[in-house]
């Protein structure tokens, strides 16, 4: 009896098991406890179950299910726990991806494992570039748009000399490299550089050699707290008082509104997404802010987006098989509460990006009312086409 009792549950056990594997399951990695917590973080977790609940909660008649954890911005430890999502998980997408160290190595683990990632949170532009895979997409904004957009207004009004305070890792890299191209393309000069640790707490020798440089401007090729901590000490040593501007490279909402506008008026900034610039917009804000109390980000909103077009894409192609699936990633437009544009054979969602600069206090008529917009940044001058990209498989 105990005999037939053990084998109808193992019957029924290993009957659950494929309806398990014909789910469709995403998984966001990311920082979720350090300098990166708010700008993506569990914020994006609810971003993408939005998304799936958008969706409909269900797909090709299965349902769909989003899980996460917290890379700690380590690549090993990144890739540990993505291994074990696609071998013994049956994750069949990862997103969000926060920190370009931790994306590059994840791309290429899916790469080897024929998995699709979509990269929302890292900024390198190397993904879509020479590191670039047949799986492996890349969403918000990269390296090259935000030097197109900040750097590239900043040139053009007078900003001709830079020194760069950059996060000394792969995004940091790319970042002063694309924008200190852009600058020197435009007659600009590069003074120096300093690289700085990731999740530093004290910038004073930094600042000080930028500060020496006199550059005009000093770019600030970091993000999360330490681009906050960054320009909260800038101020107590009067640079820009004294006549220098800051320019934060990768500057999202999160980080506004942890400095404050008081602290942060008249930075000038890139994103692909502001909460308040149309309804689109304003409608997956407001439902955000009802989950979650604040306001997303550019990385919130292009969690929710990357999430809703791979189930888009998973439902055109009839099937959740990756290369079917990556091939109508490429293949459909997009167009949601996000933004809108195409996705190129390298990888690289193609959109318009917005240039804003931080109002002053007095110019703030609500809650997160942070932005003016300056500028559209069109897309196909802020990405470059996949032939220029460097992609091996472009050519």
């Amino acid at each position: 009896m105990k005999v037939g009792l053990w084998a109808v549950a193992a019957c029924s056990l290993f009957a659950a098991a494929p309806a398990s594997a014909q789910g469709v399951k995403i998984g966001i990695l990311n920082d979720q406890s350090g300098v990166y917590a708010d700008y993506g973080g569990k914020w994006s977790v609810e971003a993408a179950k939005m998304a799936v609940e958008d969706f409909g909660g269900s797909v090709l008649g299965h349902p769909v299910e989003v899980i996460s954890a917290d890379h700690q911005n380590k690549p090993d430890l990144a890739t540990s726990i993505a291994r074990r999502w696609y071998e013994v998980e049956n994750v069949d997408m990862i997103t969000e991806l926060t920190t370009s160290s931790v994306a590059l190595a994840i791309h290429d683990l899916s790469k080897q494992m024929k998995k699709i990632d979509i990269v929302v949170g890292a900024a390198t532009s190397r993904l879509t570039g020479d590191a670039c895979q047949p799986y492996g997409f890349h969403w918000a904004y990269d390296t090259h748009a935000l030097a197109v957009g900040t750097g590239g207004a900043l040139v053009e009004t007078g900003g001709d000399t830079w020194f760069f305070m950059t996060a000394d890792y792969a995004f940091g890299y790319a970042l002063e490299k694309d924008t200190g191209d852009l600058v020197k393309a435009k007659g600009g000069k590069v003074l120096g550089a300093v690289r700085i640790p990731l999740n530093s707490s004290d910038f004073s020798s930094f600042l000080l050699q930028a500060q020496s440089s006199k550059a005009k401007i000093i770019g600030l090729a970091n993000a999360g707290l330490d681009t906050t901590n960054s320009i909260k000490q800038a101020a107590e040593f009067g640079i820009v008082k004294g006549g220098q501007k800051l320019a934060g490279l990768l500057l999202t909402l999160a980080e506004v509104h942890g400095l404050g506008l008081e602290a942060a008026q008249g930075l000038v900034l890139t994103e692909a997404y502001y909460w308040d610039r149309d309804d689109k917009s304003r409608d997956l804000a407001n439902r955000f802010f009802k989950r979650t109390g604040r306001m997303p980000s550019m990385i919130h909103a292009g969690t929710y987006s990357a999430t809703l077009q791979y189930l888009k894409a998973v439902k055109a192609a009839g099937t959740k098989d990756t290369e079917a699936v990556a091939a109508k990633l490429k293949e459909l437009p997009v167009d949601d509460l996000f933004n809108k544009g195409k996705v190129l054979a390298n990888g690289r969602y193609v959109h318009d990006l917005y240039l804003f600069e931080v109002k002053k206090p007095s110019e703030s008529k609500k809650p997160w009312d942070y932005y003016k917009q300056l500028a559209v940044v069109p897309g196909d001058k802020a990405f470059p086409t996949a032939a220029e990209s460097g992609c091996p498989l472009t050519k």
